[in-house]
């Protein structure tokens, strides 16, 4: 593995454990109040595309990436659209 694919997986891990604070959150006060739903379908459709992006260009680090943060951000959407 390269240096280069190293640096992928390193951003991807501190992109999308950024996350997981938030989710928690979510989870346990099942409040979302302060989340913007526009920012997070913005989000979502952006995670998307470059899930897409991924698997079109077969890059493991996007992929990875933008796919577990897809399902925690798709999960505070939820409780957005459920609690909010």
């Amino acid at each position: 593995m390269a240096l280069m694919d190293y640096i992928g997986y390193a951003a991807a891990i501190c992109t999308t454990s950024a996350y997981i604070p938030q989710v928690v959150r979510v989870w346990r006060t099942r409040s979302t109040k302060d989340i913007s739903l526009k920012m997070f379908l913005v989000l979502i459709t952006g995670l998307a595309l470059w899930l897409t992006y991924g698997f079109l260009k077969s890059e493991v680090p996007i992929i990875a990436a933008n796919g577990v943060t897809l399902m925690l951000a798709g999960t505070i959407l939820f409780f957005k659209l459920k609690h909010g």
